[in-house]
């Protein structure tokens, strides 16, 4: 079910038998020569709907804009600042609390928004008593991150070992050709850059001159991409479940 396809008394009937909803949230950002810039986006949001799909859950619209300033540095990449994602995560939360939902479930397909996630849920919680919202205590939220479940770790490792990397990696952009066929780019790649942490975006572009941290995307196909996604969607269906039975 999803939210932006439904109406508000679809919502109302939803809410007498589940409070739980998925919340894809993404980055729209640089991810190597061949990569794809709304990778992170395109990823959570499929793996979301794959999950709404097996739990009857109802699934946000993807946040596809997230903390990506490191990768400024690279036309096409938009970014939040941490201050003003943690805001639209609070308005998001607070929102939907009102309306009656209490569990909150961010799938997130980008590691820039995993310490703004957590930074907006305590900021939330004390925003939500401050409006003394009924059942604000109730209120629970937790992250999903697609690439760093058991099952999609060790696939990676075991098809790409450690060409893998750690950013526009070939799991995560196979996903993406496994979705979107028809967009796969081809590129002569050559030994990507790695060793190095994030600092500013003018640093970033430096060290990593064509955006790759220590991965070969060139070992992507679309049949690796439908593993990521049957796995994913797998152990998320698992992980939300479990959210949605505890106290």
């Amino acid at each position: 079910m999803l939210l932006h396809l439904s109406t508000w008394t679809e919502v109302e009937t939803y809410l007498l038998q589940s409070r739980g909803i998925i919340i894809p949230i993404g980055s729209t950002e640089q991810h190597g020569p061949t990569g794809l810039i709304g990778t992170d986006a395109i990823c959570a949001e499929a793996i979301a709907k794959g999950v709404g799909s097996a739990t009857g859950a109802i699934v946000a619209p993807v946040i596809n804009v997230g903390m990506a300033l490191h990768h400024t540095g690279f036309p096409g990449t938009i970014s939040l600042r941490p201050s003003t994602l943690i805001l639209v995560i609070r308005d998001y939360l607070t929102c939907l609390t009102k309306a009656g939902f209490q569990k909150f479930f961010f799938l997130n397909g980008h590691g820039g928004n995993i310490s703004p996630l957590k930074a907006a849920f305590a900021e939330t919680y004390e925003h939500l008593a401050d409006l003394q919202i009924p059942h604000a205590e109730k209120v629970q939220c937790r992250i999903g991150n697609w690439f760093m479940g058991g099952g999609v770790y060790k696939l990676a490792k075991e098809l790409y070992g450690d060409r893998e990397g750690s950013h526009a990696t070939p799991s995560e952009v196979a996903l993406t050709q496994y979705l979107y066929p028809e967009a796969i780019k081809q590129g002569e790649l050559g030994t990507p850059a790695s060793g190095y942490g994030i600092y500013s975006a003018a640093d970033f572009r430096r060290r990593f001159p064509d955006g790759r941290m220590g991965s070969h995307p060139n070992l992507a196909t679309p049949a690796h991409g439908e593993q990521f996604y049957h796995l994913s969607v797998k152990e998320l269906t698992n992980s939300y479940l479990e959210f949605l039975a505890a106290e």
